[in-house]
């Protein structure tokens, strides 16, 4: 087993900041020995939600940061002005080698353009984009990109692919991933003219492409990583935990509604428990920023304590299988122009 793993935790991103990422932080250490936390913003709001903890002081500790960045505030306006934000100085300790990641639930837009500046990109890849995996009746498909990346071009999602199958290689031990291409059909003829190049480039490529998939593909499980832009890959991801919330409300409220109904789920309790875990959102929370000289996970906005604590151990896995190098060496073996993280 590798070594002790130190990530870093922007405290104050979020929609609840503190109060869920300082439990999530002292749980992860008090589970995990092979975990060093540390926790970046206003050591005052930080150290009253550590009053009466017990937790390992070797492996969390406080490091201050006097700002914090709004989830509506500009990313330039916060890459500008705001070089002591909690979400900057985490993604600063991730490059000095202080942490080896960095977990962030703040304003996605101004965690993009901070770890773009702080950390760079990685050479021959143009745009990072965000991947993280989704429920599906095989297990698990990953999609990316989910939103960093509103406008691209066939050679973005290209190299979207690319990085996508070296990360789901290197983190769920996949050997040669299927790739598909998100389109609304399976037709030759279906799709925008970008969809089109990048299919042809797909194809045209070594990786294992197995051509469009339609948005139901991402849950039966038609390709181990669906590519897309931005822009629809953020609508299913909202999507998707929309109508895992509906069908969880939905079994809830059925088996309440009167005393025979309830019976019937206690019975079946068992079975509905297991079908809440599948597509808890919770579980599959904490996205990768793929493209960086570095390691950054994002977690949902409105994350609790549970899906908190989730992303956190994806930053591990991530640091474990040194996924910027090997996503480095991939995207040379692709594009061929001389790479090194």
């Amino acid at each position: 087993m590798p070594g002790r793993v130190c990530i870093s935790l922007d405290v104050m991103g979020g929609d609840f900041g503190a109060p869920v990422v300082v439990p999530a932080a002292i749980e992860t250490v008090n589970e995990d020995p092979d975990v060093e936390l540390v926790l970046v913003g206003r050591e005052h709001v930080i150290r009253q939600h550590l009053v009466d903890a017990r937790f390992d002081t070797a492996r969390l500790r406080v490091h201050n940061a006097s700002e914090e960045v709004g989830m509506d505030e500009l990313p330039s306006k916060a890459l500008r002005n705001k070089k002591d934000s909690s979400m900057r100085v985490a993604i600063d300790l991730v490059k000095s080698g202080e942490a080896q990641a960095c977990v962030s639930a703040g304003n996605t837009g101004a965690l993009m353009a901070t770890a773009r500046f702080v950390l760079k990109m990685l050479p021959n890849v143009d745009r990072p984009a965000i991947i993280t995996a989704l429920p599906s009746l095989t297990g698990q498909t990953w999609v990316l990109d989910l939103g960093a990346n509103v406008d691209c071009t066939a050679e973005n999602l290209f190299q979207f692919a690319v990085m996508g199958v070296e990360e789901v290689a290197a983190v769920e031990g996949v050997d040669r991933p299927r790739v598909g291409l998100l389109n609304i059909g399976q037709e030759e003829i279906k799709g925008n003219e970008q969809v089109k190049q990048a299919h042809e480039l797909l194809a045209a490529s070594t990786l294992n492409y197995v051509g469009y998939v339609e948005g139901d593909g991402i849950y039966t499980g038609d390709a181990d990583i669906v590519v897309t832009d931005g822009f629809v890959g953020n609508v299913a991801l909202k999507s998707s935990e929309g109508v895992a919330k509906m069908i969880r409300e939905f079994m809830r409220s059925g088996f309440e509604r009167n005393l025979l109904t309830r019976v019937a789920g206690l019975i079946a309790l068992p079975v509905l428990r297991g079908i809440s875990r599948k597509i808890d959102p919770r579980r599959y929370n904490g996205a990768s920023l793929l493209g960086l000289r570095g390691i950054v996970i994002k977690s949902h906005g409105g994350a609790d304590k549970i899906a908190f604590k989730n992303a956190i151990q994806i930053a591990k896995k991530a640091v474990y299988t040194d996924v910027p190098n090997r996503i480095a060496r991939q995207v040379e073996a692709h594009l061929g122009r001389g790479v090194s993280a």
